[in-house]
């Protein structure tokens, strides 16, 4: 049974909202930042990066009681506004793509995280969880949701569209090109039911955020311990999320880039990659994966396609299955002698969003040696590696919508 619940959330002023609302902080370059800091008053960045004025340099936890002192003053100056009753968010988005995702702003139980009724499929590094953790406790506020996915559902679909025909309280255009919606759910029988519905189902999954959502449950565990009055009704005991249906979500892979061969050369390269792969030669013409258990690889100034020897493969798991871990099994560790793929430096991913030529690019830059292409996992795939409490290699799916950091907030 998934608690999900209304919250009163902290939000920009109508007017501002489009000015307020970033992208997450490391998805800009430090220009970027520069121009934003510069010349958007408004932006959410001054917040994140609240040294901008006197103190550059400033980290941990001095670094945090800025963030706090910057996003008092963002409530205090009536940038943002607090809403007066507990309400979900209905929000949508149309991106430069001409996607659509439609979905609820709510607050997810912790609880729940706990008992593995929010599903996990990825790895967390403990020291992030710890750093982002402490970082929470400090500022007392969370501004980008985890997003969370869950069966489709007919009623909380007709909610939503109910909703959307009101005028929304945001509407607003990124110079990303991505346009924003969101409208409020006031009347309490939508309240109920749209709760409801969510109690209704059994499990629901992380789909991106996996350390938001891992930092959120170690500040609930550590203000739960501190509390001793503690009711399970203070805020502290969810997290904000968006939720959004299965079929709405939109996976991409994660190409590979490797910066050396191993000490192998080309031939002896290609020679060990023979025993797993039926391998054929593409030349200059590009060449991206259709299938599962196919991938492209580029070498050389060439396009390979190699198709798995499945006779020599065991899948035995639903892991098994997933091509980022088959690529891992078969070629970056045992041949390429990357066994870490979190931390070895040889290793870097480019999302798959971006073209095959951008794998081309980067291996014709230099920087690489060589570089793989995969298709996308599924969401099916996603579950059933959750469902059985198994975890993805790092950088398996990127996974859309993005939101925008500072739309809403949520109160510890």
């Amino acid at each position: 049974m998934a608690h999900i619940i209304p919250f009163k959330a902290v939000r920009p002023t109508r007017d501002k909202v489009s000015l307020v609302a970033s992208r997450s902080y490391q998805s800009y370059t430090k220009e970027q930042v520069e121009s934003r800091l510069r010349d958007n008053p408004f932006s959410f960045l001054h917040i994140i990066n609240p040294g901008y004025r006197f103190a550059k340099d400033v980290v941990g936890k001095a670094r945090y009681a800025l963030v706090k002192n910057r996003y008092l003053e963002f409530k205090e100056d009536g940038i943002f506004i607090e809403d007066e009753k507990p309400t979900y968010y209905v929000y949508r988005i149309v991106n430069r793509d001409g996607d659509v995702f439609n979905g609820i702003i709510a607050a997810a139980s912790a609880v729940d995280y706990e008992k593995d009724a929010i599903k996990k499929h990825e790895d967390t590094l403990a020291y992030k969880e710890i750093i982002f953790k402490e970082y929470l406790k400090a500022v007392g506020f969370n501004a980008e949701p985890v997003l969370l996915t869950y069966p489709d559902n007919a009623s909380i679909a007709q909610i939503i569209a109910k909703v959307q025909k009101n005028r929304p309280e945001y509407a607003f255009t990124t110079t990303y090109r991505d346009t924003h919606y969101m409208w409020l759910v006031e009347d309490d029988q939508s309240i109920q039911k749209i709760q409801a519905e969510f109690e209704k189902m059994p499990l629901i999954y992380i789909a991106d955020g996996h350390h938001r959502s891992a930092s959120s449950f170690l500040l609930y565990e550590d203000l739960r311990s501190e509390n001793p009055n503690h009711n399970s009704l203070e805020p502290y005991n969810y997290f904000m999320s968006y939720l959004i249906p299965e079929s709405d979500l939109k996976i991409y892979e994660f190409n590979r880039l490797v910066k050396d061969l191993n000490g192998l050369s080309k031939e002896e390269f290609l020679i060990k990659l023979d025993a797993w792969y039926r391998i054929e030669n593409r030349g200059k013409k590009a060449y991206k994966p259709s299938k599962q258990h196919h991938f492209s690889m580029y070498l050389d100034g060439e396009f390979y396609s190699l198709y798995l020897r499945k006779s020599l493969y065991k899948f035995e798991t639903a892991l098994d299955t997933l091509d980022a871990q088959l690529l891992y099994k078969t070629i970056l560790n045992p041949i390429l002698g990357i066994s870490d793929l979190r931390h070895n430096d040889r290793i870097e991913y480019t999302n798959g969003k971006n073209d095959i030529v951008d794998v081309k690019s980067c291996v014709d830059s230099g920087d690489y040696k060589v570089g793989f292409g995969m298709v996308p996992a599924t969401v099916e795939q996603m579950k059933q590696i959750a469902d059985e409490g198994l975890t993805m290699p790092p950088k398996s799916t990127y996974v859309l919508p993005k939101l925008r950091s500072g739309v809403t907030i949520y109160e510890f």
